[in-house]
């Protein structure tokens, strides 16, 4: 099974496929990447690239389901609606190739990774990279040093893994 993991953003979208077969122990990271939107471009520019961006990685790698992080709120609330919108063009794109749709909290990324709902950022990014082999070359097209870019790019990893366990138990 493969599954495309989003960690939603307009500037900065965290994009994972993973694949666990039948026999596999661990999941296996086929892709990552942050994929940057200009914040020179108008809204609707950027909104049209994540859109076009989600469309070919669902070609090339074909996923079963999309697994994408629930909107949760802040006090800006100009970000929270850049940030449904561009969930909306996700989950648009992702329903027009078949996908199924997977939705996790931040409890429950959180919970599926590290066992504990109020894990700290810092202990979910180290147990995504214990959980799954992230520093394969052959995986990750661009280098990134770890840092900025990489935390979205485990974020999605870890919104996947969620999927895969909660598929696991049947929820």
């Amino acid at each position: 099974m493969r599954i495309l993991g989003i960690d939603p953003g307009y500037e900065r979208l965290g994009i994972a496929v993973l694949e666990k077969n039948n026999g596999d122990k661990k999941e296996k990271v086929l892709f990552s990447k942050c994929f940057h939107t200009s914040t020179k471009l108008e809204f609707s520019e950027r909104l049209f690239l994540i859109g076009k961006e989600i469309k070919n990685i669902i070609k090339k790698f074909k996923p079963e389901i999309l697994a994408i992080e629930t909107l949760f709120l802040n006090t800006n609330h100009k970000t929270v609606m850049h940030v449904a919108e561009a969930r909306g063009v996700i989950l648009y794109e992702a329903s027009c190739c078949g996908l199924k749709i997977f939705e996790a909290s931040p409890p429950q990324i959180k919970i599926a990774t590290t066992g504990y709902g109020k894990a700290n950022k810092e202990q979910v990014m180290k147990m995504v990279k214990i959980l799954v082999d992230i520093n394969n070359k052959k995986t990750r097209p661009n280098d990134h040093s770890v840092g900025r870019e990489s935390d979205d790019e485990l974020d999605a990893i870890a919104i996947a893994l969620t999927a895969f366990a909660c598929i696991k138990k049947g929820q």
